[in-house]
């Protein structure tokens, strides 16, 4: 369809096909936890978006993100709350989070941060037993009415091309490399 068309469908429809994955994984859906799967199958770590992995950690790209950039660090260890972690692990995952930081704020030019952890469902863990950190990138005035009138998020990038992105910042700022154990 031509961005320009007039139509009333263009006006009144928008389409996110790839938001169904998401909603089937609400359902009950999914193969497991994704970050167990992903952190099994490092071949499939194009794929999955991850970025990198240290010896306790893996870094990953939200595949349904609140904005584009969002990024993902996890545990290697499938646990549901902090207390769950070795200390070493809960000392550890702050790295790749501070990595994502700097990462973000190269290649995506991210004004601020949104760091944050739901533990529960009751909290918002859309993945209650497998603790996680969100690190979501903000710019100055970077809310939208999509937000605001429909629970809609505008993701302007495609996630295979903001990986590369992210990689190459990666590779500036000498963090570790794509899906690499340290």
């Amino acid at each position: 369809m031509d961005p320009r068309d007039d139509s009333p469908e263009f006006k009144t429809n928008l389409h996110a096909p790839w938001r169904i994955p998401y909603i089937r994984s609400l359902a009950g859906e999914q193969d497991g936890c994704f970050l167990c799967n992903a952190l099994a199958d490092p071949d499939a770590d194009e794929e999955n978006l991850v970025l990198w992995r240290t010896r306790r950690c893996l870094v990953i790209m939200n595949r349904f993100p609140y904005t584009g950039g969002h990024l993902l660090t996890a545990p290697i260890d499938h646990v549901a709350s902090l207390d769950e972690l070795t200390s070493e692990t809960r000392l550890e995952i702050m790295d790749p989070t501070n990595d994502c930081l700097k990462i973000l704020a190269l290649a995506l030019r991210a004004e601020g941060f949104n760091v944050g952890i739901n533990i529960g469902r009751c909290a918002g863990a859309g993945l209650p037993d497998h603790i996680h950190l969100h690190i979501v990138p903000r710019w100055g005035g970077d809310s939208n009415f999509m937000a605001v009138l429909g629970d809609i998020r505008m993701v302007h990038q495609a996630m295979t091309e903001l990986r590369a992105e992210l990689l190459t910042a990666g590779e500036e700022l000498k963090l570790p490399g794509p899906c690499h154990a340290g």
